[in-house]
């Protein structure tokens, strides 16, 4: 209050002095008396116009941008100009810090690998993330304020969220149908909503995978296990011939190979999955790893084919040289069993020119269907399911040779045409394999024929 005080003391000062100085010039024209009141009159009025002026530059401010600074004066005005535009000021600052905040947690939410939109009371669209605009198909710019029910015709999350139970996601395919979305939708404030979106596609394809690879192996393991059980009541409850006895433990021993040979896969895809991915650093020599593989092949085949290796002397890989051979022993020993009589089969290092190399697996065999192409990788997947048992397949082999090639940085390949065979090729890169000098090499290459 020491301004109010000031400000009345110096104002009664003024209408002092102008009354004294009115009584004056009165007394000198004889009239003291009206002298002395039209002075103070005049002094009020020179205090009014002035506070007028003060107070008519503050309005200017007030009515202006207020960026720049308030009219700096004393007294009344003065004060009031001060405290207005302070107040200003740390509005300011407050608006800016809480724009500042709420700029930060939207990034937050573009950010988010789900899906956010707001609604309010009426389903407009007051703010989406780029992710949501992907779900839904939407503009996040020029959406805004859109009713969502106008632009996303999906009957599941139109009637959800119109009349569905929002404790509760519901699921339904994207646009498109590209994708599958699970959508839950959150009230909050005066009517508001939020709505989160997921994408589950991969999620779906790895629970699919999951109910079919366990039914697989479960049907799998079911056929020889029910076989050898007939088998065994065979033996204990009729009388056989040594001879019958005989084949029925053959093809007891066959059965029993069957289920050795797919808990084997198993374990191998297990361990592959498992563990880490092979050094860079341990190099391993690629003709003596194809000889092998072809030796064994050879022994499968038992001279019913025409076996050729060729190239790879000069070659090293960076490379697990267990998972290479259990890969290029699916290829050769698939190829075997799919090539009839006499055909022939070859497994060849080609350089690539960016720098890597593939080895490829050809045969004269039966050949694949185009249609089959994109899944011959799939566990338990089979182009003919019955040739395949025949032959001694468990439908695990490709599976196999795809997840040791992505261990390695590579990948799977292959070309084929029925009736004309198929190539495989197990393609590596460039920063997995070399070239070594060729004094210590293996012969260019070798044929094996039986």
């Amino acid at each position: 209050m020491a301004w109010w005080l000031a400000r009345s003391l110096a104002a009664l000062g003024v209408v002092l002095i102008g009354g004294l100085l009115g009584a004056w010039v009165g007394a000198l024209l004889k009239f003291p008396m009206p002298g002395l009141a039209l002075g103070g009159l005049v002094s009020i009025l020179l205090l009014v116009l002035r506070d007028s002026l003060r107070g008519q530059s503050l309005m200017d401010w007030l009515r202006g941008s207020l960026t720049g600074q308030a009219p700096r004066d004393s007294g009344y005005w003065g004060e009031l100009a001060y405290r207005t535009e302070r107040a200003l000021r740390t509005r300011e600052q407050q608006t800016r810090h809480e724009q500042e905040r709420l700029t930060q947690f939207l990034s937050a939410i573009e950010a988010s690998p789900n899906g956010v939109m707001l609604l309010d009371d009426a389903d407009h669209i007051e703010w989406c993330n780029s992710v949501a605009a992907q779900h839904f198909g939407l503009d996040p710019e020029r959406d805004l304020r859109q009713r969502v029910t106008n632009l996303v015709r999906m009957p599941a999350f139109v009637a959800h969220l119109q009349g569905g139970k929002l404790d509760e996601p519901v699921v339904f395919p994207g646009p498109l149908g590209r994708c599958t979305l699970s959508v839950l939708v959150r009230p909050y404030g005066e009517g508001s909503r939020l709505v989160l979106s997921q994408d589950i596609t991969e999620r779906e394809r790895t629970e699919a995978m999951r109910r079919d690879f366990v039914a697989n192996v479960s049907h799998e393991i079911r056929t020889p296990l029910t076989v050898l059980a007939g088998f065994v009541e065979t033996l204990a409850s009729l009388p056989l011939t040594d001879a019958e006895r005989q084949r029925v433990l053959v093809l007891m021993a066959q059965q029993t190979d069957r289920m050795q040979t797919l808990v084997g896969d198993l374990l191998t895809l297990a361990k592959l999955e498992g563990s880490p991915r092979p050094a860079a650093d341990r190099w391993t020599s690629v003709a003596e790893l194809m000889h092998k593989a072809m030796e064994e092949a050879r022994a499968l085949s038992a001279g019913r084919h025409v076996l050729e290796v060729s190239g790879g002397e000069e070659a090293e890989m960076a490379a697990s040289e267990s998972e290479l051979h259990s890969a290029v022993a699916n290829l050769l020993n698939n190829a075997v069993r799919y090539t009839p009589d006499g055909g022939r089969i070859t497994l060849r290092w080609v350089w690539r020119s960016d720098g890597g190399a593939q080895i490829e697996v050809g045969d004269t065999g039966i050949g694949i269907a185009r249609e089959h192409l994109g899944r011959l990788t799939e566990r338990f997947y089979r182009v003919d399911g019955s040739r395949s048992r025949d032959t001694g397949g468990t439908g695990l082999g490709l599976s196999i040779v795809k997840h040791v090639a992505q261990r390695h940085g590579g990948e799977i390949g292959v070309q084929s045409e029925p009736g004309k065979g198929s190539t495989f090729k197990l393609v590596l890169p460039a920063m997995r394999v070399r070239r070594r000098r060729m004094d210590d090499s293996l012969p260019a290459t070798a044929a094996l024929e039986t």
